[in-house]
């Protein structure tokens, strides 16, 4: 049931909540650590003009900056998690700005470390690697800043760009509060004629309602807050993509997208493989979604019909604690080591479980070098919610692997293998629960619930990475990014994606400018590109067992410490191919063929 009313953050019980005493057990400890990270700051400033001395000057620096790096992300870590908890807490606020401008001073006083080694002469980091042995931990990492020599600049010019950074992060902060604080959308009737309030975290909820008058209402009252502030909205996406076009225009590279990609290594051809094959078999999407339209009974459909399930029969309510268990039963094919390890996280408070005012919205997991990673969930009860569990556990767990294996240096994954984890737990919990029921209802659910994740992560992220390509190359040719604009942009991909079954009004239109990840550009490919990837290794993984398993742990285990390409490739699958994205739209026309024979035999 969704709830009518929403807690205040000290009404939760703590047995709901993530126990942030793990990464400080006050905030006076937190204080403290902050003047420690302030007080090393003159020592690496100090540092500056030296790293020419020698190998063994590298070594030191490397390492102070590494030894402030992990303070920092705990700092930083214990703020953002305390203000996600309550946006409207002003002292956690408060708290954030603080670790954002200590982020800011950090990354100020130790910009010149890079353009420093760059600036050495052809051959003088080989030869501190072969003079200092330990050096070699670093390998990796000097080898690949000499990849983008081109694209690092003058200490001092890196100096002055990391003190515009806070500037530079102002358009997603200020949506980030305007979206989780300032929004309101009042109330809806639900299907009992009982008002309830619209908030993010039953606005999905509210989307699978079997009453198609609620779907609508919910959708339309949600985005019509958004349109009500499309100018203000307009002005801050456009702010942000400008910031990306600036950046990238001043480190040398052609583009945005080429500046976002870069720095992992990932060629610009595997973006443009991702949008070509998917645009290639729009014709399976348009062919699910006319499948939609007739098992609703409807002549044509709003995007409020897209999310309910079309297995009426089955509406299954789940407690926390029950979906906790149905996570860990579904993925033993991971070993007993993945499951036991993330039962005594779920027992140890790493997830914050349920929706309070003030409370970011979504799901994520953030991982805390030298602690354990956390989970923010906004936990309703539904079947979605335990497929959210499962996804940001595979976060978590790929963020314990990484932490417990690699030092701090390589121990962060990338932006592009991000997703690739989360969505191999998704596939592997689906693949179980459809194994166990014998309830042919609840297996056409399960079917169509695959079908929605790929289309929402496969199609819509594509979709979403198309719009994003071309906000940033309209910026880069000078041109404006009107609201108008904006939304035909959107409207018209919407047109394309969905095809001609689906009605795109004013309220489609408006959609983008909810969506937070535009505001870490570049992100949402690595969404489309990570089920391609988590496919094909969920498949191995249960068709071949243990070798795949053990393939699997060492791409868990990798961190940064290769490019991830290269982790990828090792574990079975290469993304430098469209091989990877195809076998995900044939799993998904063949997920479609069973929900039609499903379909068709329950007739």
């Amino acid at each position: 049931m969704v709830a009518t009313t929403l807690r205040s953050r000290a009404d939760v019980p703590a047995e709901d909540t993530w126990d942030l005493t793990a990464i400080f057990p006050d905030q006076a400890t937190w204080l403290a650590a902050i003047d420690e990270v302030r007080a090393d700051l003159p020592q690496l400033a100090a540092t500056q003009g030296t790293i020419g001395d020698g190998a063994g000057q590298l070594l030191a620096v490397l390492r102070l900056q590494d030894s402030m790096g992990e303070r920092l992300g705990r700092i930083f870590a214990w703020a953002g998690l305390r203000k996600d908890e309550d946006n409207s807490n002003a002292e956690a606020v408060a708290n954030y700005d603080r670790a954002v401008k200590l982020s800011i001073d950090v990354g100020e006083v130790s910009s010149f470390v890079e353009p420093e080694i760059l600036s050495l002469p052809d051959g003088t980091v080989e030869a501190y690697l072969s003079a200092e042995p330990e050096l070699e931990l670093y390998r990796h990492g000097l080898e690949d800043l000499l990849r983008q020599r081109a694209h690092v600049l003058s200490a001092d010019q890196e100096r002055l760009l990391a003190a515009a950074g806070e500037m530079a992060m102002a358009p997603g902060h200020i949506f980030n509060m305007l979206d989780d604080a300032d929004m309101h959308y009042g109330t809806v009737t639900d299907e009992s004629g009982n008002e309830i309030p619209l908030t993010k975290g039953n606005y999905s909820r509210l989307m699978e309602s079997r009453t198609r008058s609620v779907r609508q209402q919910a959708f339309e009252q949600l985005h019509q807050e958004y349109r009500d502030h499309r100018n203000a909205l307009a002005a801050i996406y456009s702010s942000s993509v400008k910031a990306d076009a600036f950046y990238a225009r001043v480190h040398n590279y052609g583009s945005s997208i080429e500046a976002a990609l870069a720095p992992n290594n990932i060629p610009v051809t595997v973006y443009d493989t991702l949008v070509e094959t998917v645009n290639s078999r729009l014709d399976v999407l348009h062919r699910y979604i006319s499948l939609r339209k007739r098992v609703l009974g409807l002549d044509s459909l709003g995007v409020y019909d897209l999310y309910v399930p079309i297995v009426p029969e089955v509406d299954r309510e789940f407690t926390y604690e029950q979906g906790v268990e149905t996570v860990l039963g579904a993925l033993g094919s991971l070993g007993d080591d993945y499951r036991s390890t993330l039962a005594a996280g779920f027992d140890s408070r790493w997830v914050d479980v349920y929706e309070n005012v003030g409370k970011s919205s979504g799901a994520y997991s953030w991982g805390v070098y030298g602690v354990h990673p956390f989970i923010l969930m906004n936990w309703s009860g539904r079947l979605r919610d335990v497929f959210t569990l499962a996804h940001e556990a595979g976060h978590a767990m790929h963020s314990f692997y990484s932490s417990t294996t690699q030092p701090y240096t390589y121990s962060h994954y990338t932006l592009f293998v991000a997703e690739v984890a989360s969505t191999v737990n998704e596939l592997l919990m689906n693949d179980a629960l459809r194994r166990q029921t014998d309830d042919r209802a609840f297996e056409m659910y399960l079917v169509n619930n695959a079908l929605e994740d790929i289309r929402g992560t496969l199609f819509r992220q594509t979709m979403f990475a198309e719009f994003e390509r071309w906000a940033h190359e309209r910026v880069e040719a000078g041109e404006a990014l009107t609201p108008d604009q904006l939304d035909q942009q959107y409207a018209d991909l919407c047109r394309r994606y969905y095809g001609p079954d689906v009605v795109v009004d004013e309220y489609v239109a408006a959609e983008w400018s909810r969506i937070p990840h535009f505001y870490r550009a570049f992100y949402v490919y690595q969404y489309a590109t990570g089920i391609s990837a988590a496919v094909a290794l969920s498949r191995q993984i249960i068709e071949e067992g243990e070798p795949a398993r053990q393939r699997y742990r060492t791409f868990l285990s990798g961190g940064s410490s290769r490019y991830s390409l290269d982790l990828l490739r090792d574990a079975g699958v290469d993304m430098t191919t469209a091989a990877p994205v195809e076998r995900a739209l044939d799993a998904f026309a063949a997920l479609l063929d069973e929900l039609e024979r499903l379909l068709d035999d329950a007739e």
